[in-house]
């Protein structure tokens, strides 16, 4: 973006124009004991070639997942993405292109989000799936108002091995509705069925659970939508896309709503976002009415050639206020291409080799890392790619050592789970190699 001078002349001839005198008049109606004290502690001007050596110091301090040896996850993974992937979601057609709302113009971006449907739906193995969603958080949310909707009940359940940020933002949104949220405990790592079943209650409007959950264990999913449905409630799903490569599709152990992070598909980790939420559900009239977003659907035109429509934009600003189904606002469409570009580079046999690929590289390091004395897996679980150590000593002071030493190693779980405080939770993707993990077991031998 171009930076346009703002002079002190510029200043008075705006202010002029909206009838004050000066900047300071703008804000007299805010209280003096909520404004700054002081002036900025700003420094002194620099010249252009002396604020870009300036900017250029200032983020080499950075170190991003290219930078390190990259071990991180928690919701954000480092797969690797097929140069095709970047190649068409560039194109300027593409890249460019906005919401959608003149069909007839925008057949392009309508079949790349018909196609992007279509796929969820076959990984999911649901009927209907939507292109709207922000990233995986906004997606448990929107699952949690659909499950309100449709049943009229006030109570939801949430797993505690849901990702944590997943689980706040929920509560975020429930401090202004009418319901309440409980949290399950999880203190092996997964939810028990059985305390599923003693808490859920005819007042249940759904049970979340999350597979591989934010620890990367697999949860009894199968058993826990069994127990959601003993009393009527509905089961959401929050599941890894990449995972789906080896495990059991959402629909086929009983989610009636199924949600996930897509970042996995061929979106860069890009400093934390813009990611992508994915969502389907059961295609039955109850469902179709409590989706958000959008959904796009295949007609003919006149002429009777394939073509594409927004079938459903539940959202006030197309539809009567109170009929909204939510204020979802972005349909996340260039995000949501690259998932369908990804999922179609790769193919199903693709995407179970990065799975399997995912999966054994995990086991591998959790084999050598635990050979570092001190170090033992907090959780016995059978695990997909992300594991939890127990580590000796600070694990933030310990990452640290590791940042030096050239590895992204891991994220301590203190942040979320105060009980985990002498945790860290590691991930292993298709990228890392046999070296890396070796050398990552030698610096944390050498760390401890």
């Amino acid at each position: 973006m171009s930076y346009v001078l703002n002079t002190p002349d510029d200043q008075k001839a705006m202010l002029a124009a909206i009838g004050v005198s000066s900047v300071e008049e703008l804000f007299a109606n805010i209280p003096p004991e909520l404004r700054f004290p002081r002036e900025l502690n700003v420094p002194a001007a620099m010249s252009e070639m002396e604020l870009q050596a300036h900017l250029s110091r200032v983020l080499a301090k950075n170190k991003a997942a290219g930078d390190l040896v990259c071990f991180l996850g928690g919701g954000a993974y480092d797969h690797f993405i097929p140069s095709v992937v970047d190649v068409v979601a560039g194109r300027s057609e593409f890249y460019t292109a906005y919401t959608p709302y003149q069909a007839e113009a925008s057949q392009g971006t309508l079949q790349a989000v018909f196609e992007y449907q279509s796929l969820m739906c076959e990984l999911t193995g649901l009927g209907l799936a939507n292109a709207s969603l922000y990233e995986g958080g906004s997606s448990v949310v929107e699952a949690a108002l659909m499950a309100l909707g449709i049943t009229k009940r006030t109570e939801i359940l949430i797993a505690d091995s849901v990702h944590p940020e997943y689980r706040q933002t929920l509560a975020t949104y429930a401090a202004t509705l009418n319901c309440t949220v409980r949290t399950l405990p999880c203190p092996d790592g997964v939810l028990n069925p059985a305390d599923v079943l003693a808490a859920v209650s005819d007042k249940t409007a759904c049970v979340i659970a999350q597979s591989p959950n934010f620890f990367g264990h697999i949860e009894d999913m199968k058993a826990i939508g069994a127990a959601a449905h003993k009393t009527g409630a509905l089961f959401v799903a929050s599941f890894d896309p990449v995972s789906q490569g080896l495990l059991k599709k959402p629909a086929e152990y009983g989610a009636d709503i199924a949600v996930a992070e897509g970042q996995g598909l061929g979106v860069p980790l890009q400093y934390g976002g813009p990611y992508l939420g994915i969502l389907a559900c059961h295609d039955e009239m109850a469902y179709r009415r409590k989706i958000p977003g959008r959904i796009v659907g295949e007609t003919t035109d006149r002429n009777g050639k394939r073509s594409w429509v927004l079938t459903l934009q539940p959202r006030e600003q197309h539809i009567a206020r109170e009929k909204a189904t939510s204020n979802i606002c972005s349909n996340q469409g260039l995000l949501a291409l690259r998932a369908a570009v990804y999922l179609s580079a790769v193919g199903p046999q693709g995407l179970k080799e990065t799975a399997e690929l995912c999966v054994r590289k995990a086991h591998y390091a959790a084999e050598q890392l635990t050979k570092v004395p001190g170090v033992s897996l907090r959780f016995q679980t059978p695990f997909v790619k992300e594991f939890t150590l127990k580590v000796p000593g600070d694990p933030v002071a310990l990452l640290a050592k590791l940042r030096a030493a050239g590895y992204h190693a891991g994220l301590p779980l203190g942040r979320w789970y105060p009980g985990l405080a002498d945790c860290v939770s590691v991930a292993v993707t298709e990228k890392r190699t046999r070296a890396e993990i070796d050398g990552l077991a030698e610096a944390l031998k050498a760390a401890v």
